[in-house]
This record gives C-alpha cells, structure tokens and sequence, in this order.
C-alpha cells in the first residue's frame, strides 16, 4: 500500500511539474528542416548527370546512412520497433503515463524494466544533445525536460514524420546509425526488403545496441512470438550470429566506380564546399564512359596476367574545358595496391616526353619534319662514365626524317635533337606544361629525351591535351560545373603542336617500328604516342582526338619488371578500346591548320625515305634532304662497332690469343657496309665491312677512311690488361 502511494506520489509530482512547464517548452524545427539537415556519414559523389558513382566516407564518428521516407522502409520493421519501444505510440501524445507508472512501480519492486521513454521522447534525446541521457543516468527534472520537449514536438509534427524521423537517426549497432546504414550494412538489402526476423532483430537492438548474440537472439524470439511470428525462432541464432558479422561490411548497393578519383576530389572541396544543398558532391564524370573503362581495364589486366602486370590507370580528359571524363586508379580486385591512385603516383615516362622535345625542336625553327636525323650507334660522356643509348629493338635505322624518327619512336635521334635544345630548357618547358620533374635538366642529362624523369598519369595527360590544345596549358577541372572552355598559357607554339599530332597520327611514319595495323590506329582522326620505362616497369599510351585526351599507364604497384610487355601490347589496347568508345556515335577530324604552316613536295637522296608532300612552319620549307645536309656535310660510313669512348677489359682465365673485338662500319641506311677501309693507329688494318681485331693493351684509335685516305669516322678506345690496366 505504501508503495503503491509513492508512485502515485511521485507520477502526481511529474505531471504537475509537466504542466507548469509545458509553458516554457522550445519551439523545435519544423521536419522537413531536420530531413534536410540530415547528412550521411559518406558522401555521394556524382557524376555530372547527376548518376551516384561512388560513396566516400568522411565521418569516421558514426556509419549514417541516407534519410529515408517512411514509404520506403519496410513495414516489418515499423511494427516490430513501436511493438518493441512504445506500442501506445498512436495513442499518446508525446508521454505514455501507463508506461511511466508503470516503470516507476517496476523500479521500486527492482524488476527488469523496458522502460518508459516514448518514440518521441527518444526522438528528441536525439534532436537535441542537451536531452540525451547521461553516463550516470537522468534526473526526475531531466525526465521531465525531456517529456516536455516530447508534448511539444508532438503538436507541430505528425506520428508518420516523427517515426520517420526516429528511424533515421537512431543508433542499432555499433557505428550504425539509422535504419539506411543498419539495412544496407548489417542485412545487405535496401531498408524496404526487411523481412519480420530482420525486423525483430533491429528493433531488439534498440535496447540494447551492443548486447551479447545469445541475449539479442533471446529477445528477438520473444518479439518474434508477440508478433504471431514464432515459427521464425528456429534457426534466429545463426541467423543473429552472421548478422552480427556484417556490421562492418561494405554497404550494399553502392556502385563503387570511382573511389580513388572520389577521394581526390572530396579533399580538394572539403567535406562542405563544393557540396550541394542535397549533400552531394557534383562532378565532372561520365559514369557510362567510366564503367567502359574499368570493364576494358579488368579485361586486359587478365589477358596480361601472363607478363606480370597488375595495375593499370586511366584517365580521359576533355580538350576544350578539361572536365575529367573517366579516371580509374587501379584495376581494383586484381590489383596488389587496389588502395594507390596510380594516376598520381610517380612513375618513370619512357618515350612519352618525346613529342614535347621535338614541339620545342620545331616551334624553335632548329628543325623540320623532313629534317633528317641519323639513328646510329652513339656514346655520350656523362659523369658516371660512357652513356650509350639503344633503341627499344636494339637496331638502327640508320638516316631518318623527324616525321618517321617521333612516330617510330627512335631513341637516338632524340637524343640528337636534344643535343640541340639542351636538357635543362627542355626540363623548364615540361615543368611549364604541368609535370612534376624534381630536378633540373642537367640532373637527368641528355637521359630526359627519353623520359628518365618521374611524372603521373594526370599530370601527363593533361600535358598532352596542351598538345591537342595548340599547345595552349590549363589546369584539369573536376566539377560538373567547369564545362566551359579554357583559355590557357600558350606553352609551345600553335604550328609545333598542330605539326606533333600530324605526325603522331601517320600510320606510314609509325609503321617502321608498330606496322601499319596496331592498337594505335583508330578508324577516325587521332594522334597517340607510347612509352616504356627502362626494365619494363613501366607502360604508357598517350593520345588525343578532335575532343579528349586519353592516358593509359600499365605496369605494377611494386614496381617489379613486366614481361615482353610494349606499349602496343600493354597500355595500346585499353587506349584504343577507350578512344573508340568515345567516338562510337561521333566524328574526329584534325584541327584546323594555324597560320604559318605551308607545304612542299620532299625528296630524300639515296631512297632514304619516299618522296612526299611535308609540312613546313614558316619559312623552312625545303625540297631536296641528304645526309650531307644534315650534318654539316659528313656522311658515307660510319663505325658502329665500337662506341667512341670503350673501355675494354681482358679476360685473364681467357688466352690473348682467343679474345676478339669487333669491327663494324655502316653505311647511310645503317646496314653493315660491303666494303670498308680500316686503319688502326694510324696504320692500315683490313678492307671489309665487319672485322674481328685482336686486342691489344692500351689506347687504341680506330678509323674509316676513303680510298684517298681522307678519314670518315673516328673512335677512340681503351684496352686493359689482363690486371685492369693498361700499358701507358
């Protein structure tokens, strides 16, 4: 009896408390200022059509998911939670007094209690952090203050909105928050499809968020049969069990399409700037090209799998504003890195640097594309000793045009035309369109003509649409917003660059090293340049058309060599899958000639290459090329074995008289000459193309002359003996 007084003591004392205070209630938000103020622990990343491609995680405080409208969540759960948590729900309004008196006599008679907080007096624990409970519990005035806030939020929003509202916001498990996280994470389905032992286990959940599997499956069997839903008991526990081990799962149903590109531009905007009023970030993406890109990167990586190649990254760029149309990292599950964004890691350029060489080259009127360049052996002196490059095939070609010597990708006559320009302008104009090189040009030597610098894919990429721009640099923009056309910093002349792609888009000028039919050739208008990296670490095809820019990197994370893997075999492929993809619907023709280019009818001496009609700027055009022209009248041989500067070592296990040095002499075409007049310290020595010489301690000169004893070529050689020294 006395007990029974106190409670009506006590539940009297609240409601008197309640109604004095009703007086001074907040006025809260109105509902929908709450659903809109609601923001997911990732973001949506859009793509500029406003299709989601990813989801990027920023709150690492809590997994919230999406709000979601009370129509989309599943009925099941609707009952099992006001079942579970406040069944006079409908009834009251804001305070169940049944519940409180009762819960009051439940605390004094120390029974386990459900309690007596409503779903709208949790609702507003949630709204505002001033009524959430406390470590240490509520006061009776804290109880009231959160009852009254209940009374009031009731007056001014309807049971389906408050219902709503409490589903999107309250915590299930975890760092699950809200009915979209736990549906999506824990139970892999949308919040719609949950069924009634779904539902049971969510609501039960409530109580007790991070309560052991065998209490939660016990109170999930109980809720089960108050629902009529008994037969659903069997099995709950290993059904509770694998639901429990989700709770960090992936969350289902996001497309996943662009996570490294998503990171990039979620920290260059910031979790609230360049977000929308929706909470969502709006790109500058395709999620149509973007999907055909991944599905032709994980088609290729596996048909590579065989030589060693792991990643690869992709990225397409459009000319005009320079909007980012695709970009994959990775190659995702068969990657050995899927994390790196290897579009902007640093990865050695290879041949790639190439036509920026020969832009500066030509722009400075030092050469033409008729000019000829001559593809024999060269030794170079560089302060870790001799540098002698070699062609990719490790064969000459002997005297080539520009046109044919950029095309075939020829690596001596780089370095030629760089001998010209000197590395370090040519490091400054590279840094000047964008790339990253962290030395100066005498740091890498006369290696950069061959792309010894490190750079990224992004970074290079959008180096060659300066290329395809004219030769006019702009930054790369990532917002649905930058559809405009860029102006830019004119960084190679118009005539340079337009006189690049006409020749990077010549199926003849190429054919000598990648034939006529190859991964390179499209069945419209584009330009496209490959590269490989010393050792084969890495693979590069980079190219243009009338409106985007496609780079193509493929290789590995680690870094560790591929296997018989060229430009036209590893990056060539995706490159021209993509670059078809994109032109499936509309043409590509070459840009329209800039002032100050004419034409003329070419003509090699010897056959060296077919006469045709060439593009000249300015005032450079010229008929007749030879190789006299070409180097200020030497021609005829040339020694090709051995380099100029060769330190030769004999072998002491090896008897003198066994060990063989030879001699090679090329003619114009770089094929072994027929006949040839050597001389050997000034001494006559045989008369033939190729020779083998006994070598001999000491420093030697080697020489070809001409039968009136006029001297061709010259090297100067270096034979040590047996002890590593030699005589003099």
């Amino acid at each position: 009896m006395r007990l029974a007084v106190w409670v009506s003591v006590r539940a009297g004392i609240f409601v008197g408390l309640f109604s004095l205070g009703a007086a001074h209630a907040a006025i809260w938000p109105d509902f929908d200022t709450v659903r809109v103020q609601h923001r997911a622990s990732e973001v949506r990343v859009l793509a500029y059509d406003g299709q989601l491609v990813q989801r990027v995680r920023h709150d690492y405080t809590k997994r919230q998911g999406d709000w979601v409208p009370l129509a989309r969540i599943s009925i099941a759960l609707q009952h099992a939670v006001i079942r579970s948590e406040d069944q006079r729900f409908y009834e009251h309004a804001g305070v169940d007094w049944q519940a409180i008196a009762a819960a009051a006599w439940i605390t004094l008679t120390r029974q386990p209690s459900r309690g007596a907080s409503t779903l709208s007096m949790q609702l507003v624990a949630l709204l505002d952090a001033d009524l959430r409970r406390k470590a240490s519990g509520r006061s009776l005035a804290e109880k009231f203050d959160q009852a009254m806030a209940a009374r009031e939020l009731e007056q001014t929003w309807t049971k389906a909105q408050i219902l709503e509202a409490y589903l999107n916001r309250v915590a299930f498990r975890g760092e699950l928050v809200g009915v979209d996280a736990l549906a999506r994470v824990m139970f892999q389905k949308q919040p719609s499809g949950l069924n009634a032992r779904e539902a049971a286990l969510a609501a039960v959940l409530l109580r007790g968020p991070n309560a052991p599997a065998m209490l939660l499956t016990q109170r999930s069997c109980a809720l089960l049969r108050e629902m009529g839903r008994a037969h659903e008991c069997r099995g709950l526990h290993d059904f509770v069990m694998v639901a429990l081990g989700r709770t960090a799962a992936p969350r289902h149903g996001a497309p996943g399409l662009a996570p490294h590109f998503s990171r990039l531009v979620l920290a260059q905007a910031g979790v609230q700037a360049g977000a929308s009023p929706d909470g969502a970030l709006h790109t500058s993406l395709d999620r149509d090209l973007q999907k055909f890109t991944l599905q032709s990167v994980n088609q290729h990586i596996r048909l590579l799998d065989r030589s060693g190649v792991t990643d690869a990254a992709v990225l397409v760029l459009d000319n005009r504003s320079g909007a980012v149309r695709a970009y994959v990292g990775s190659s995702g599950l068969l990657s050995a890195a899927a994390e790196v964004d290897h579009a902007r890691a640093l990865r050695q350029a290879g041949s790639t640097l190439k036509p920026f060489l020969y832009a500066m080259a030509l722009g400075e009127q030092r050469l033409t594309a008729a000019s000829l360049l001559n593809d024999s052996p060269l030794g170079l002196e560089g302060g870790g000793g001799l540098y002698v490059p070699q062609n990719y095939d490790k064969r000459y070609s002997g005297w080539v045009s520009v046109r044919t010597a950029l095309a075939s990708s020829l690596n001596i006559p780089a370095i030629r035309t760089l001998m010209m320009v000197r590395p370090d302008a040519l490091a400054q104009r590279l840094i000047q369109s964008g790339l990253p090189l962290a030395h100066s040009g005498d740091y890498y030597g006369f290696s950069l003509a061959l792309g010894s610098a490190d750079v990224t894919l992004l970074s290079l990429t959008n180096a060659y649409r300066t290329l395809a721009r004219g030769g006019r640099y702009a930054t790369v923009r990532f917002g649905a917003q930058d559809q405009d056309d860029q102006a830019g910093e004119q960084i190679y002349t118009p005539q340079a660059a337009w006189v690049i792609g006409d020749i990077l888009s010549d199926r003849q000028a190429r054919a000598r090293t990648f034939g006529l039919d190859s991964p390179l050739s499209t069945p419209f208008w584009s330009a496209v340049k490959t590269g490989t990296s010393k050792d084969m670490r890495d693979n590069w095809s980079l190219g243009w058309s009338q409106d985007y820019t496609v780079g193509v990197w493929v290789g590995n994370s680690a870094g560790a060599s591929m296997r018989d893997v060229s430009g036209v075999s590893g990056a060539g492929p995706i490159w021209h899958d993509v670059m078809v993809y994109l032109h499936r619907t509309r043409r590509s023709v070459q840009m329209p000639e800039p002032e100050g280019l004419s034409y003329a009818r070419v003509s090699y001496a010897k056959g060296l290459e077919p006469a045709r009609m060439e593009v000249f700027i300015g005032d450079t055009a010229q008929a007749d090329f030879s190789p006299f022209d070409a180097e200020g009248g030497q021609g005829g041989l040339q020694i090709a074995e051995p380099v100029d500067g060769t330190i030769l070592a004999l072998d002491p296990d090896i008897p003198v008289s066994h060990q063989r040095m030879r001699l090679r002499a090329i003619d114009i075409s770089a094929r072994t000459a027929a006949l040839a007049h050597w001389y050997l310290d000034g001494e006559p020595y045989a008369q033939a193309g190729q020779v083998d010489w006994q070598p001999v301690a000491g420093q030697h000169i080697i020489e070809l002359r001409d039968e009136s004893g006029i001297v061709l070529d010259r090297v100067k050689i270096q034979v040590r003996g047996s002890h590593g020294y030699g005589a003099g």
